[in-house]
């Protein structure tokens, strides 16, 4: 079986119904590409990294953090910076700014060893790219992924939450 890969998100997810997509999408490695791996507030608790690890240990999904994927705190805030003028916020965000996409492919993206995120992965089960929006059309995941079906022949799903 070939290696696959999916982004998935923590906004609009409960811990129940993330574990069940990722359950369903057969996924074997979660990676997450946050900088900080934590999420304000108490419904996304289960999201945090301690918490997280141990979710994922428990139901036989490798875990794996990939900081060097995740946006500088200052491409973060060019982001902010072009949301803010949109009237936007990272929840509702849903498109990624064009002069943050091109910066972090150019700043993050091509310095990055994607190899070796692809040896890690593996080849009977799905690798998840986790990050906290949504949508991934609002998120850097989309980015990676995108790359890593271009450079290393990948299919790409993405998982959303069920509409409420």
């Amino acid at each position: 079986m070939a290696k696959r890969v999916i982004t998935i998100g923590v906004y609009d997810f409960d811990h129940t119904s993330f574990l069940e997509a990722l359950r369903f999408a057969e996924v074997g490695l979660l990676v997450d590409v946050r900088q900080r791996r934590g999420v304000r507030g108490a419904r996304y608790a289960w999201a945090n990294a301690l918490r997280l690890r141990a979710t994922m240990a428990a139901n036989d999904i490798a875990y794996s953090h990939h900081r060097e994927l995740a946006p500088t705190t200052e491409l973060r805030e060019l982001q902010y910076a072009a949301d803010d003028r949109l009237g936007v916020g990272k929840r509702s965000r849903e498109l990624l700014d064009p002069q943050y996409t091109e910066r972090y492919v150019r700043e993050v993206l091509d310095r990055a060893d994607l190899d070796a995120l692809v040896a890690e992965m593996p080849a009977s089960r799905a690798t998840a790219l986790l990050c906290v929006e949504a949508d991934p059309e609002a998120c850097h995941r989309s980015l990676i992924a995108e790359r890593l079906a271009q450079r290393h022949d990948m299919p790409v799903a993405h998982i959303r939450p069920s509409p409420v």
